[in-house]
Order: structure tokens, then sequence, then C-alpha cells
């Protein structure tokens, strides 16, 4: 990417996309496009198309998206499914009529099977049932992934979906029931810490393992995929499987390549706040997905591997939200 070229940055206030606009300014990008809900209704056709025609931005990070922890995934199923499914309609095909150079559809790692093999290799998509507290949304984002293959073979496009793992960082959302597990957690010990609490319940068995990475290490790689040279992105583009014979979507994992039990990150977010009481766990809770480890292998390949540490991943995170999130 030229550092004078029109970027749109889709879902520029959410933890991906802000991280995405922070190390973009960072690296010295001068035309960063963003727009707000208000500004911009990506679920409106006509707007999106009147978006990319008025500023033909040559290079699309799509990061806007409907996203929540397993309550807000149990609670709004429909809205996860329509949502995602319309807003990433919406971009990618404006995208396309628009003669975008290059797109990162972003997605999670929830859409592999609810038991895929450890860690999940890009391969093992569609390969089993999905976890039932996210399959709306993951199917949602596994469409993403097949129009963007869809495209690349129907149009010769350049679309690669990414798959982060769990993600933290700045700009988080804390809402005590709608968040993920780290700001979850985080807001939580902090709570109990300030109101001298004796003990802190955690949702589950805290056996469940998760990989977790930073969001600023995130979008690092996503930029670096996004500035490969043509040889090399052209590879990680999928293959027409009616010709290759080979199951090859537009895919590749983003994560650290190593895990941590809910147990154990409970202990490193209450080391982190600084918390002295005890730490229980409600089993009545559901557990989720047993495990969700990314293989890595594939974005390693590339060059690129995640620089931030878990504890202090969690610091940065736990500084930011005492400084910007409203709580004390």
């Amino acid at each position: 990417m030229n550092k004078q070229s029109p970027i749109y940055v889709a879902g520029h206030r959410g933890l991906v996309g802000s991280a995405l606009v922070r190390n973009l300014e960072a690296a010295g990008y001068t035309d960063i496009l963003e727009r707000t809900h208000a500004e911009l209704d990506l679920t409106d056709a006509a707007a999106t198309h009147a978006f990319f025609e008025e500023h033909k931005p040559q290079y699309v990070f799509l990061a806007a998206a409907k996203v929540g922890g397993i309550v807000a995934n149990n609670t709004y199923p429909a809205e996860f499914i329509r949502d995602n499914l319309v807003i990433q309609t919406n971009v990618i095909h404006s995208a396309w009529q628009h003669s975008v150079k290059r797109l990162l559809f972003l997605g999670s790692s929830c859409i592999y099977p609810k038991f895929a093999p450890q860690p999940m290799k890009e391969e093992h998509l569609l390969t089993g049932p999905l976890e039932p507290t996210n399959r709306p949304y993951a199917l949602a984002k596994i469409a993403g992934i097949e129009m963007c293959w869809s495209y690349n073979r129907q149009y010769g496009t350049q679309y690669l979906a990414v798959m982060p793992t769990n993600l933290y960082g700045p700009g988080d959302n804390y809402h005590p029931e709608n968040s993920h597990v780290i700001p979850a957690l985080l807001r939580k010990f902090h709570e109990a810490k300030q109101s001298g609490t004796p003990s802190v319940t955690v949702w589950g068995s805290g056996t469940p393992r998760r990989e977790f990475l930073y969001s600023d290490d995130m979008a690092e790689a996503c930029i670096h995929l996004m500035n490969l040279q043509a040889a090399e992105y052209e590879t990680l583009l999928g293959s027409d499987e009616s010709r290759s014979g080979r199951f090859e979507p537009p895919l590749i994992n983003i994560g650290v390549g190593e895990d941590v039990t809910i147990r154990e990150l409970a202990r490193i977010v209450c080391d982190v706040v600084g918390y002295g009481g005890g730490i229980a766990f409600d089993t009545s809770k559901p557990d989720g997905t047993p495990r969700k480890l990314l293989n890595v292998d594939r974005l390693h390949s590339t060059g690129w591997s995640a620089a931030t540490s878990l504890h202090d991943g969690i610091a940065l995170a736990y500084a930011d939200m005492v400084r910007k999130a409203g709580i004390t």
C-alpha cells in the first residue's frame, strides 16, 4: 500500500478497527477513510455504494460487525446473523463494483467446528458442527469467506479473509454482560478490588482453553498481510476447487499459537489488577467450546509473529480501561 493510498477501515470505532487505524497512522498512512454508523449505515446498500463511488478507496479493511460474548450471542441470534450478512455483502460487493485493489475481511476463530482438531488449521473449515452458542455469527463469517472466495474466482478480485483468535486491547467493550472474557474479567476484578468484595465468581468450570491476541498485534499482522508482494499475497487467495481438486479458501489464521485455561487467565487478570480476594467458578454457566487454538504456521511463513505477551497485553488493556472507559 502506498502511504497516500485511500484506505477504508470499516468499523473504525471497534476494538479491531481502532487498532487498525492506530497502526496505520503510526506507519505513516495519510488517507484513512473513517465513517461512524451515523454517518454511513453499512446495512444500507445504496449508501454503501455511494460512499465507495465518492471516495474510491483502493484498500479496504472490513472490520465492521455486530460482535459480543456468549450472553449477547444467545440473546440476539437473529441480529448476529442478519446484520453481519448484510454489512459484509454490501461492503464486498461495493468493493468489487469500484475496483478496490485488495480487501481484508476480518472474521473470528469461531468459524471452526466445535470439536475441530487442535490447533485448528485453515483446512478444518466446514468439517464439523459449530459451537451452538455463536453459530449464527459464525455462519455469517463463513458466508463472508465464501463471498471473498467466489468474487476472487469469478471476478479476479484479491479479497483475503483473516481469522483472528480471541482479541483484547484498548477500546474494548466492558459491558458486564455483553463483553468478551478478558474485558469482563478486568471489570469484575477491578470492581471487586474497589469494593473490597472477598471473592469473584467466574462463569464456567475454568477448564476450557483459549488463545488471546493483543489487538495492536492483530492490526500489525493485517497491515503486514496487506503489504505482501503480489506473488506471495496471491498464494493466500485460494484456488478454484473445481479445477484444483483442493479445498483452499482465501483464509489465514491470526494468532499467537499458544493458549491458557480460563482458570489461568483469571489468575493473570487478578495479578494485573492487584486483587487480593478469592476466585470461584460457577459450573452452572456454559463453558462454550472446550478449546480454541489456531494453527498459525501459514501466518508465520509470511514472516510475522506476535510480540506482546498475555500478561503485558492485559496490563496495557487494564490501564486503558481505567483511563478511558469511565470505570473508577
